[in-house]
C-alpha cells in the first residue's frame, strides 16, 4: 500500500495536465488550469498534502518518501520558476537513479542490504536469496530510470501518460514478480511451535 501513497500527487497531476486549459477563481484571485504548468503546481501542492499528513500521522517519513518529496519541490520549482518542462522530465529518471544507488550501496555500508533492511522484520528468507532480491531492486530502478528518460525525450506527446500509468504499471509487475519469486523461498516457522494469539 505505501508504493501507491506515492501515486497519489501523480494522479492528480496527469489529471489536472489532461484538462483543457480554463481560467479558474478562487478567493478573488485568478489561477490557469490544465496544461503542464498548473499541474506541475498541483504535483507540487498534493505532495505536500499527502506527505505532510503522513509526517502528522505517523510522526515521521521514511528517507524515500523524505525523496520523492524533496525531488518533486526542487525539479517542479525550477520547472515553474523557469517556464521549462525539461527539469520535471529528469525528475523520475534522478528519483529511480537514487534508489537505485541506495539499494547498491548497502552492498557496501552497512551489515545488511537495503531490502533486508526493509523487509527483514516480517521476512526470513537465506542472505543469497536477500542479496539476488536486492538486485534485482537495483535493476528494477535503473530500468524505470532509463525507461523515463527515454520515453520523455523521444514520445513527448505521451511522457506525461508513460510517468503516470507506466510507472504504475512498471511497479505492479516488479511487485507481482517479486511476490512470485519470494513465494518459492518463504516457509513457515518450526510447525512444532504451537502458535499463540494476541
Amino acid at each position: 500500500m505505501k508504493q501507491f501513497i506515492d501515486f497519489i500527487p501523480l494522479f492528480l497531476f496527469f489529471i489536472v495536465y489532461k484538462l483543457d486549459p480554463r481560467t479558474v477563481d478562487v478567493a478573488g484571485q485568478s489561477f490557469e488550469l490544465g496544461g503542464i504548468y498548473s499541474a506541475t503546481a498541483v504535483l507540487i501542492i498534493s505532495s505536500l498534502v499527502v506527505y505532510g499528513a503522513l509526517l502528522i500521522r505517523q510522526r515521521k517519513l521514511e528517507k524515500g518518501q523524505w525523496l520523492t518529496l524533496v525531488a518533486c519541490l526542487v525539479f517542479g520549482g525550477l520547472t515553474l520558476a523557469f517556464h521549462s518542462e525539461t527539469f520535471l522530465k529528469w525528475k523520475a529518471p534522478a528519483v529511480n537513479w537514487l534508489f537505485a544507488t541506495a539499494f547498491a550501496g548497502s552492498h557496501f555500508i552497512g551489515d545488511r542490504v537495503l531490502i533486508k533492511r526493509i523487509m527483514g522484520h516480517a521476512l526470513t528468507l537465506p542472505e543469497p536469496v536477500w542479496t539476488r532480491l536486492n538486485l534485482a531492486w537495483i535493476a528494477f530502478f535503473l530500468f524505470c530510470g532509463a525507461a523515463n528518460l527515454f520515453v520523455a525525450f523521444t514520445f513527448q506527446d505521451i511522457w506525461v501518460d508513460f510517468k503516470v500509468f507506466g510507472s504504475l504499471g512498471m511497479t505492479v509487475l516488479f511487485l507481482v514478480g517479486q511476490g512470485v519469486y519470494l513465494s518459492r523461498h518463504l516457509h513457515d516457522s518450526d510447525p512444532t511451535t504451537p502458535k499463540t494469539e494476541d
